[in-house]
C-alpha cells in the first residue's frame, strides 16, 4: 500500500521499508542521502532505475525506485508514496465519496459548472502551488502562497519564520506534528478562524504551526495545504492545464474539531 502524494516530484516510487531492498533484488552497495522534513540528519537510501510497477490495470514503466536503508519509518502505516507518476502524466480525479481514483488523459477533463476552478502553478520543481487567504483571529484576511501536500494529514500547516505574513493565534498547544525523511517534526497545534479557497470558505480550521526550516524545503512558502482540508472536496488535478477543480462532498460540512 502506498500513499498518494503531490509532494513527491519525480516519476517512480519512494518506499519506506528497508527489507524491500532484498525482496526487490536491489544492489545496496551504493548508498545516497535523501533529505526532507525533520530535525535530524537526512535518511540513507538505495535506488534502482527503469523499474516497472502497476496501479490497478495501469502499468508504469521506466520508473525510478528509491528505498530507505534506515528504519526511520519503522511502524509507519503503508509501504511508501507515489506522486508525479500519476499527477504528471494524467488528469487525476479523486472521489472521496466513493474512495476512488480515476486517471484520465492529460488536459482532457472538462468538469461542469458545479465544479470550482483554482489556478495551480509550479516553481522550481514539480510540486503544485495555489494562492489562498487565511484569517487567523477573525479580523483580517491575509493572502498566502501554499503548496499542496496530499500526504499531509493536517488541514493547514503554517510555516514559522522571522518574516511571516501572519500573526499567531492566542491559544496554541505544543505538539508533535509527525515524521519526515529527516526525522521528527515538532511545533504547535491551533485553530484559525477562516480559510478561503477559491469560492469556498472553511471556518475554524485545525492548523499546525511548524518551523519552516524543519518542516519545508520549499522557498517562500507561507504554508501547506493538507488532506484534512482537501478531503472535504472531490478533486481533479490537471497539471497539464494548471488547474485544480473542487466540488464539495459529504465531508465538507464536518467540523474540524
Amino acid at each position: 500500500m502506498v500513499i498518494l502524494d503531490t509532494g513527491m516530484a519525480f516519476e517512480g516510487l519512494f518506499l519506506y521499508k528497508r527489507e524491500l531492498i532484498t525482496e526487490l533484488g536491489i544492489n545496496d552497495t551504493t548508498v545516497y542521502t535523501i533529505g526532507g522534513a525533520g530535525n535530524q540528519p537526512p535518511s540513507t537510501a538505495v535506488t534502482k532505475d527503469s523499474t516497472t510497477f502497476s496501479v490497478a490495470a495501469k502499468v508504469f514503466t521506466n520508473q525510478k525506485l528509491i528505498v530507505l536503508k534506515n528504519d526511520r519509518f519503522e511502524g509507519f502505516p503503508g509501504d511508501g508514496v507515489v506522486g508525479y507518476s500519476l499527477f504528471g502524466r494524467h488528469d487525476v480525479y479523486i472521489d472521496y465519496d466513493r474512495s476512488q481514483i480515476t486517471l484520465h488523459p492529460p488536459g482532457k477533463m472538462a468538469p461542469g459548472k458545479s465544479w470550482a476552478t483554482i489556478p495551480v502553478y509550479f516553481k522550481d520543481n514539480l510540486i503544485p502551488w495555489i494562492d489562498a487567504s487565511i484569517d487567523i483571529k477573525g479580523d483580517q484576511d491575509v493572502a498566502v502562497a501554499m503548496y499542496i501536500d496530499l500526504a499531509s494529514g493536517e488541514g493547514v500547516e503554517l510555516l514559522l519564520r522571522d518574516n511571516m505574513k501572519f500573526t499567531l493565534p492566542e491559544s496554541l498547544t505544543e505538539s508533535y506534528l509527525g515524521r519526515g525523511v529527516s526525522g521528527d517534526i515538532y511545533g504547535y497545534a491551533g485553530i484559525i478562524e477562516r480559510l478561503c479557497l477559491g469560492p469556498y470558505t472553511l471556518k475554524r480550521v485545525k492548523t499546525a504551526f511548524a518551523p519552516a526550516e524543519v518542516r519545508s524545503k520549499q522557498q517562500n512558502a507561507d504554508g501547506i495545504l493538507g488532506n484534512n482540508v482537501l478531503r472535504r472536496f472531490n478533486l481533479i488535478f490537471s497539471y497539464a492545464t494548471k488547474r485544480l477543480y473542487l466540488k464539495p462532498n459529504t465531508y465538507y460540512q464536518k467540523c474540524f474539531e
